[in-house]
């Protein structure tokens, strides 16, 4: 069973501004629409992303030289995984992101 068949498609089709939105303030779905468990797998999935931005930042930061230069491509790497969880959270799809989507935060 995939993560598109568990919600459903009215809960999917009205929260999908909700959805993508997420990737913006990962908060917003939980407030606007806390029964909507579509909205709530983005916003896990947001907040997922923001931690990860934020740790890696903070540790790439740390290591001098190395770290320093690899800061750009860890950013580029984040604002990609961001522009995917946009587009799939506007476009109705429950698609977890690569490498840190299999974690649940938020239940």
């Amino acid at each position: 069973m995939t993560e598109q068949n568990i919600y459903t498609p009215e809960d999917i089709e009205k929260n999908k501004t909700m959805a993508g939105l997420a990737y913006l303030l990962f908060f917003l779905p939980l407030i606007a629409c806390p029964e909507s468990g579509y909205a709530k797998f983005h916003a896990n999935q947001a907040l997922l992303l923001w931690i990860t931005g934020i740790a890696g930042t903070v540790i790439l930061g740390i290591i001098p030289i190395i770290g320093w230069i690899l800061m750009p491509v860890f950013g580029i790497c984040v604002l990609i995984l961001g522009v995917m969880g946009l587009v799939n959270g506007f476009g109705g799809k429950a698609k977890r992101l690569p490498l840190i989507g299999r974690f649940d935060i938020i239940k």
